[in-house]
């Protein structure tokens, strides 16, 4: 390995957006590590990435089991004494579009915010110091504009009369760690932002999104390669930012 080349980790890696991430990096020449709980599922999505020559290694990482998460900076930390990038990626949508906000289950909830807020807070502290190490680290954790309070209130807006409460408020909860830790890190290297996918055409809405896959990893990309004079604590979407 160069020295001198970056190394991203891209969790929930294994389909759709995340792994369109990782292509996109790899394709921008940096070493990235394509996470996913599930070792035959990585290994496949690696060898497909790595045989057009992307330098693309597979890492073993359940973010919700704080023992995989464990094993996983021991790994990272063994191969590379550093990371550069971190993508919080993974995530999950569970909520029943067909039922009233007071009507999603308490157990809805609890796996939702595990997932989508907890995890993500437990694998950037894992991984903070190896972040740490890197000369100018990048931490992008992919939100939803469905997380703007800002606009959930506003009739005028395109998600006011879409209410689902345990992922949307999951990724306002994601939104503000965002804040929090950019704060905590504003006068070191690290940059640390939010960024809204956009409407994609994923498996979690059936392909009913509005924009394709490789659209949709752009603003990932972006802020993982992100400039050292850019911004941090930021929501934003291709580079336009958006309401809290």
């Amino acid at each position: 390995m160069n020295t001198s080349q970056k190394i991203a980790l891209v969790t929930g890696a294994t389909r759709g957006i995340g792994r369109e991430t990782v292509k996109q990096l790899a394709e921008a020449g940096v070493l990235t590590l394509l996470a996913g709980r599930d070792p035959g599922r990585t290994n496949e999505a690696v060898a497909a990435l790595a045989s057009t020559g992307l330098p693309v290694e597979a890492l073993v990482l359940d973010v919700a089991d704080p023992k995989s998460i464990a094993q996983a900076v021991a790994d990272v930390e063994a191969r590379f004494g550093r990371l550069d990038i971190l993508v919080n990626n993974a995530g999950i949508f569970l909520d029943d579009i067909g039922k009233a906000p007071s009507e999603q289950s308490l157990a809805t909830w609890r796996e939702t915010f595990d997932t989508n807020l907890f995890a993500v807070v437990g694998v950037t502290q894992a991984f903070l110091p190896l972040l740490k190490k890197s000369p100018s680290a990048r931490i992008v954790n992919v939100s939803s504009v469905l997380g703007s309070l800002a606009m959930h209130v506003d009739p005028a807006s395109p998600v006011y009369g879409f209410k689902v409460p345990a992922y949307d408020a999951s990724k306002s909860a994601l939104n503000a760690w965002t804040i929090h830790l950019a704060y905590e890190l504003r006068d070191t290297p690290i940059k640390v932002n939010a960024i809204h996918p956009g409407y994609v055409q994923t498996d979690m809405n059936g392909g009913q999104g509005e924009i394709d896959v490789p659209t949709g990893a752009k603003s990932s990309v972006g802020m993982a390669l992100l400039a050292d004079d850019g911004p941090t604590g930021t929501f934003t979407h291709l580079g336009k930012t958006l309401p809290w």
